[in-house]
């Protein structure tokens, strides 16, 4: 039952180009975390299909706040 239920969800090539290349408005994301935290998000997202490593910006640094 599982195998049926994962083949009728698996995105074609078609459909996953199509997405890609949809008229969208283009989004800002920001990181806040730790250095070792971002940068492994960075490459969570890359996994995912998010967007390249190269694409994000430079790290920059943040002031820490103890609070959080």
């Amino acid at each position: 039952m599982s195998q049926c239920f994962l083949d009728s969800n698996t995105p074609t090539v078609e459909k996953v180009s199509a997405l890609r290349n949809a008229d969208r408005d283009r989004l800002r994301v920001l990181v806040i975390g730790s250095r070792d935290g971002v940068i492994e998000t960075i490459h969570d997202l890359h996994r995912r299909g998010f967007a390249e490593v190269g694409m994000w910006s430079p790290l920059l640094p943040a002031p820490v706040n103890p609070a959080m």
